[in-house]
């Protein structure tokens, strides 16, 4: 039987000229479509056989490809969200025929489900695997031009002292930890979250995240100061393996109800669990942290990230302003008094 229905979904079950019997799904439900499906199909495996035409490849193939090759990469869950959604518009398409006008059209769904930025992020999964299809895999021969949005550039969000005060006092007291610990190191929150105690050694003051565990797949040296090592005192022996808990669980979320509310009664709002990260970094460079410094302590990859926060460290660029001061006054009333 060519065509079969499994559940909702119509399967398409044909013999190629060279014996070989190909069971695969149409991903549809609509039988008139499953059977285009199975005529393409039966067409371009004659012709591969017969006229030694090369298959033509389909998004399906492209991106079941894709996530056993990327399985490694930090962003692989990612992906496969992103490939979920891309499925129900790129699906059974041939790669040569996706065109540089669908592919904008997909992107301007998303924008108004989403953001541009959002938008970007799918545009710029799109393009990375069909280059790998033209460049590693050769199946096929060009990549249309994929255009990305413009996207303004965020402001650095960051709380004050009074303010993260305010907030740590709404927390929970699991949560409060959490939050602590994280503006006490600048940790991600994946890092926060999946801190287990053998990442930590309380005598030397130190924590580390193994490279498989960091964004930038390198290995983070995590000095601890005084607060972080204190949070961690008050969590020894509440699990044998990691370091947050709750209820004797690993916590495994940080963007939770209590989060929200506890930022509402605080009073504080457009702000995301990731600007801990930037509230830390902003305080460093306040403090008159170096940059380099920052940007090490941080585990950022290129200076341009740092450099964000270059603006809140106005008293330690005035000193540097003011290191040509004496020469310039010194020239200025020689000038004058002539």
């Amino acid at each position: 039987m060519a065509l079969r229905k499994r559940g909702a979904v119509w399967w398409v079950d044909i013999t190629a000229p060279s014996g070989e019997r190909i069971r695969c799904s149409a991903h549809t439900d609509n039988r008139s479509q499953a059977q285009e499906f199975h005529d393409r199909l039966k067409v371009e495996t004659w012709r591969v056989a017969k006229l030694g035409e090369q298959p033509r490849r389909t998004w399906d193939e492209a991106a079941l490809k894709w996530l056993e090759e990327t399985s490694h990469k930090a962003t692989h869950r990612e992906d496969a969200a992103k490939l979920a959604w891309l499925q129900d518009h790129l699906s059974l398409r041939p790669l040569d025929a996706l065109t540089r006008d669908l592919i904008a059209g997909i992107a301007t769904l998303k924008v108004r489900e989403s953001s541009p930025a959002t938008a970007n992020r799918y545009l710029a999964l799109i393009r990375a695997i069909l280059r790998r299809a033209r460049d590693e895999w050769g199946w096929i021969e060009r990549v249309p031009k994929i255009s990305l949005y413009k996207e303004p550039k965020r402001r650095v969000r960051w709380l004050t002292h009074e303010q993260a005060g305010r907030l740590l006092d709404e927390l929970p007291l699991h949560q409060r930890d959490v939050v602590l610990f994280a503006l006490a190191t600048g940790l991600r929150q994946s890092n926060v979250l999946r801190l287990e105690w053998a990442q930590v050694d309380m005598t030397r003051g130190i924590a580390w995240i193994h490279p498989d565990q960091a964004k930038a797949r390198r290995a983070i040296h995590v000095p601890l100061n005084s607060v972080a090592l204190a949070v961690l005192h008050r969590q020894s022996g509440a699990h044998l393996e990691r370091v947050f808990t709750y209820k004797g669980q690993p916590i495994k979320q940080a963007n939770t109800h209590s989060w929200r509310q506890a930022l509402a009664r605080a009073g504080i709002e457009d702000f995301r669990w990731h600007d801990l990260r930037h509230t830390w970094a902003s305080w460093h460079a306040q403090s008159g942290t170096p940059l380099y410094v920052l940007q090490d302590l941080g585990a950022w990859r290129s200076e341009s990230m740092v450099r964000r926060y270059a603006h809140l460290a106005p008293g330690d660029y005035a000193t540097y302003a003011e290191s040509v001061a004496a020469p310039l006054g010194s020239i200025a009333t020689r000038e004058s008094s002539s």
